[in-house]
């Protein structure tokens, strides 16, 4: 499931906010404009699914959203260990360009998670919110708000992007080290399994 936790952007000594209910971290985040969803799993879609069949699978969903936004680009991007050899070069690659913190000026980043999980953390209003995104999940990150991604060290995914502009990912890095003094998703994923299997 969904796991939100809010720090203050002094540091994560403090937990102001942690919560794994879906309406609550709807309530949380709509202030800051960010728009999270749940969506129908599709439990008989592949992990790795190509392309073809996520878009199949999820149609309806993607035709209403890409409707309500008038988004103009949808991709599905995944990110799997297996036979590939070139997968741990891949995954560190993609991993390093996200985790730093930056902001997007001409879109805003959609995500729906159709399999697998990472971590999109928000920096805003004085605070850093920790969204733990699995499979059901759809985020949206509006333009301009200062954030990054931590997909983990050995990341495996497979996400449904959306677009308004063809350009795609655009980031404007800030330069700061803020990633680097909050938990990484190693981190929240395994407290979180260590506290789903204790309850």
């Amino acid at each position: 499931m969904t796991l939100l936790t809010t720090w203050p952007e002094s540091g994560p000594g403090t937990v102001v906010r942690r919560t794994s209910d879906p309406a609550e971290i709807a309530a949380a985040l709509k202030p800051l404009g960010v728009r999270y969803e749940r969506w129908p799993v599709r439990e008989e879609v592949p992990f790795d699914s190509d392309s073809e069949t996520v878009f199949t699978a999820y149609g309806p969903e993607i035709d209403r959203l890409t409707a309500e936004e008038g988004f103009t680009t949808v991709d599905v991007l995944g990110l799997h260990p297996g036979d590939d050899p070139e997968y741990p070069v891949r995954a560190k690659a993609a991993r390093e360009r996200f985790l730093r913190e930056h902001t997007h000026d001409d879109d805003d980043e959609v995500r729906f998670f159709v399999s697998g999980s990472g971590i999109f953390y928000l920096h805003a209003d004085g605070e850093v919110h920790a969204v733990l995104c699995e499979k059901g999940d759809l985020l949206g990150v509006p333009r301009g708000t200062t954030h990054w991604f931590d997909m983990g060290t050995r990341p495996s995914f497979t996400a449904i992007r959306f677009f308004h502009e063809e350009d795609g990912w655009i980031g404007n890095f800030t330069g700061s080290d803020i990633a680097a003094r909050f938990p990484d998703y190693d981190t929240v994923a395994a407290g979180y399994a260590r506290d789903e299997g204790a309850a």
